[in-house]
């Protein structure tokens, strides 16, 4: 269980009380159904109003459950046909970034998302979902390569950031990812962005502008993460949660600022209870989003898609309205 989710502790007691029943049922001849299904319903309020009432905090830790569904499940649940493509051609081919040409239901398009990993093993040869600027550039090379081709582009965020290390900033953390942010904008393809978990800062920045930005219901995306606020606002961890309130970083609040486009519903006590229910309804929304964009002519594409994020923050009446050039 992710460090945090304490909130989850009265939930797993009835999942475990209602599994022992389970268990007795099948090793008995007793009937117990009744005692089962009012379990059950005890078990589904709880996750009902658990979930309704969430911190930010609280979410946060949510979105970095294990069992949540990462890139890699998308990869192997969605598509029924997958070719990675790999390396920046000018220093490495960086894990925690994986991009490569996709085919759903005869729709083809280029997937670029951030890679975790799920076991210690891979984690490390992932850093964590944490990349590097090769990682960046290979995105960005393959994102050019689906604009020469004609095909969209669905971008999966899922990072606590972009990897801070002295490597990395010696080799144009910073560039690479202003880079991106700046071409995404001109590229005249339609790009989906959607967040799965963690959207942390510029990590997310980097493969996060799009002409649609969906977000899953319990993800996060925000400037910073609650621990990096509370270390630099008030130098305390026990901070953390007011600064995860602060932020204004979920699904709810996000939609409200117009920050998002969209949110797309979980099954009741998170994705990680349900990835395979998860994982259909994200394959129906690309479907979906793709269908509407692929209409768009690319130049209209592009305008919009300029204007959108220029109008980011912007408050009505403050100040002149911007230009989509």
């Amino acid at each position: 269980m992710v460090a945090g989710m304490a909130f989850e502790h009265p939930i797993q007691e009835l999942e475990a009380q209602l599994a022992e029943l389970e268990a007795l049922a099948l090793r008995t001849r007793l009937d117990i159904s009744s005692e089962v299904e009012a379990l059950k319903k005890r078990l589904s309020t709880a996750i009902e109003d658990t979930y309704q009432a969430l911190s930010a905090w609280e979410t946060v830790n949510v979105a970095r459950h294990n069992d949540r569904p990462m890139t890699g499940d998308y990869i192997r649940h969605m598509l029924d046909d997958w070719v990675e493509l790999h390396g920046d051609k000018a220093f490495s081919d960086d894990r925690a970034i994986v991009t490569g040409l996709a085919t759903m239901d005869g729709l083809r398009f280029l997937l670029v998302g951030h890679r975790k990993g799920r076991t210690t093993k891979d984690r490390l040869a992932c850093n964590f979902g944490c990349a590097h600027p090769e990682g960046y550039r290979k995105a960005l090379r393959k994102m050019k390569l689906a604009e020469r081709l004609g095909l969209p582009i669905v971008c999966m965020v899922n990072t606590p950031g972009a990897y801070p290390g002295i490597g990395a900033e010696e080799r144009g953390q910073a560039q690479a990812i202003a880079e991106n942010i700046l071409e995404m904008l001109s590229l005249k393809v339609p790009i989906l962005v959607i967040v799965i978990g963690e959207g942390g800062s510029g990590g997310a920045l980097g493969i996060g502008v799009g002409d649609r930005v969906l977000m899953l219901q319990y993800a996060y995306y925000s400037v910073i993460s609650p621990e990096g606020c509370a270390a630099i606002l008030w130098k305390d961890a026990e901070r953390t949660a007011d600064a995860a309130a602060y932020l204004k970083l979920t699904s709810e609040d996000l939609l409200k600022l117009k920050v998002i486009d969209g949110v797309i519903p979980e099954p009741p006590g998170g994705a990680h209870r349900a990835p395979t229910v998860t994982m259909d309804e994200v394959r129906r929304t690309i479907q979906r989003e793709l269908d509407l964009l692929i209409r768009i002519p690319p130049e209209t594409l592009v305008a919009e898609r300029r204007r959108r994020y220029r109008q980011l923050g912007v408050l009505p009446g403050r100040f002149p309205s911007v230009s989509a050039t």
